[in-house]
């Protein structure tokens, strides 16, 4: 057998292991159920009002915003956390010893860190069908849309946040770029109030990054056609929000893969036993 379909196998085997372990570990998933109910809570906490001068629900508007930050929180920081925490711990160290290890460990955690969020996706609709009125009767190619925006979403946020885990010097200052990054695009990208109401530079900026056009999938998967005159230029941009998204998934695949080769080779022994003794420093 080819080796490195051979190290995919294992890699997929792997993930799928470690992500049925993870569903029975609190602690594992304690960050993605947190954020999941945190989310449901808002939807519940909606559900009886409307967008202020429509008859849109508050909680229709909100679920597609939602949805879109569900993928960067779960798959970005993620992705962050996980590898910057086995490099630390010496995973990465112990894959790379491997014949075609590393490509079987990517691979096991794109295939846990997919699962769990798609996971939280539909933990999140299932809430919706009850909470948001009328997204039952959302036609099949309004599913379609939501697949197919998660799919983009989830191919151009894991990369990103691999590559944010490859250059940051401790899990610590890991988590606090992810975070900051996805906390701070939250803020401009239109998740939670109309991207219009921010000044035209933030709007500028948002359309640079794939939050804004996840949400803006989302929404035009979820919400009638007339929900669109709230967006800008009055339209759902259904080409540009493809090609944004596919641009951010074709830089984070050329951009993502030797940086995590320069981090695999620079790993050592020594280096792991250097970052241990500084752990131990902060903790003592």
């Amino acid at each position: 057998m080819n080796p490195t379909l051979h190290a995919v196998r294992l890699g997929a085997t792997r993930g799928w292991i470690e992500f049925k372990q993870q569903l029975t570990n609190a602690q594992d998933v304690g960050f993605t159920v947190f954020s999941t109910v945190a989310f449901i809570i808002v939807l519940y906490l909606q559900r009886d009002a409307t967008v202020p001068g429509t008859d849109v629900s508050l909680a229709a508007a909100t679920l597609p915003g939602l949805l879109g930050l569900i993928i960067p929180i779960n798959a970005l920081i993620g992705a962050v956390g996980t590898l910057a925490v086995e490099r630390e711990d010496g995973t990465l160290l112990r894959a790379k010893a491997l014949p075609q290890g590393m490509i079987g460990y990517l691979v096991g955690r794109i295939l846990v860190l997919s699962m769990s969020t798609m996971a939280s996706l539909v933990v999140l609709l299932a809430a919706g069908l009850f909470l948001v009125p009328g997204l039952a009767g959302t036609p099949v190619g309004g599913w379609l849309t939501v697949a197919w925006i998660t799919v983009l979403g989830l191919l151009s946020a894991l990369p990103l946040g691999a590559v944010i885990g490859a250059v940051a010097g401790s899990p610590q200052t890991a988590a606090g770029l992810s975070m900051l990054i996805v906390g701070g695009l939250s803020a401009i990208s239109g998740i939670f109030y109309p991207i219009t109401a921010l000044a035209g530079w933030l709007q500028g900026l948002a359309h640079v990054f794939p939050l804004y056009w996840l949400g803006l999938g989302m929404r035009s998967a979820l919400l009638p056609d007339a929900a669109a005159a709230a967006e800008i230029g009055g339209s759902w941009r259904p080409v540009e929000t493809t090609l944004v998204l596919l641009v951010w998934v074709v830089a984070g695949l050329l951009l993502a893969p030797p940086i995590l080769r320069r981090m695999a080779r620079r790993e050592s022994g020594s280096l792991m036993e250097q970052r241990r003794q500084r752990a131990m420093q902060r903790i003592g």
